[in-house]
């Protein structure tokens, strides 16, 4: 069974590029990103990890870990790391799993039969400090991922955790955000003293809060 939104990120123990892990407790306080790639020395993949390394700092602003995945062994991963800085211009600077057996990929349901029986798709997954998955999304092997939208999601997870608010479509940090039905507009008031904008009673628009 796949796993779904509010459920507790699956623990595993494995060797990485930078050593062995025991999942939760490398993941420790903050937010985690778990992503998986079909194949190690595959063209999209190559261009993936080299983003992913490019944009860890902003990552490390959220307070927020990486680490990849494939089903290949750990000398292909050191290998590939190569490849990956001479082709763009990137150390990869994040842990990537050996998986050889698929014994995390099964865990988190990355191998899909219809696809590929022998390689995992392309699957993210937020993880927050409750050790529950926040987020899951799941691409093609052909269809590399747009990592800006993961960091936008993630901002919009850290703030919607700290406030009663959602963020409406095509949000970005900075922009307004809705407070949510469940806060009443008496409620709301003390959360939101400098008001809102009401087009219905079910969506009132107010600034970030923090913003």
């Amino acid at each position: 069974m796949s796993l779904q939104l509010g459920d507790i990120a699956p623990d595993f123990h494995a060797d990485t590029t930078e050593g062995p892990i025991d999942f939760h407790a490398w993941l420790g306080s903050g937010w985690g990103v778990l992503f998986s790639h079909p194949k190690d020395f595959t063209p999209v993949c190559t261009t993936e990890l080299g983003e992913a390394a490019r944009l860890k700092p902003e990552f490390d602003k959220r307070n927020t870990k990486i680490i990849g995945l494939s089903v290949d062994p750990l000398g292909d991963h050191s290998k590939w790391a190569g490849d990956i800085q001479e082709t763009q211009g990137q150390k990869v600077n994040f842990p990537m799993i050996a998986d050889p057996d698929s014994k995390v990929s099964n865990l988190y349901g990355m191998i899909h039969p219809n696809s590929d029986p022998k390689l995992t798709v392309r699957s993210v997954f937020v993880i927050g400090p409750d050790k529950k998955v926040k987020l899951t999304i799941t691409y093609p092997p052909s269809t590399g991922r747009n990592f800006q939208e993961i960091l936008r999601v993630i901002d919009s997870l850290q703030l919607t955790a700290n406030h009663k608010v959602a963020t409406p479509v095509n949000w970005k940090f900075g922009d307004d955000v809705i407070i949510v039905p469940s806060l009443s507009d008496d409620d709301a008031k003390k959360q939101f003293p400098n008001g809102w904008k009401t087009l219905k009673p079910y969506l009132r628009v107010v600034k970030q809060p923090g913003a």
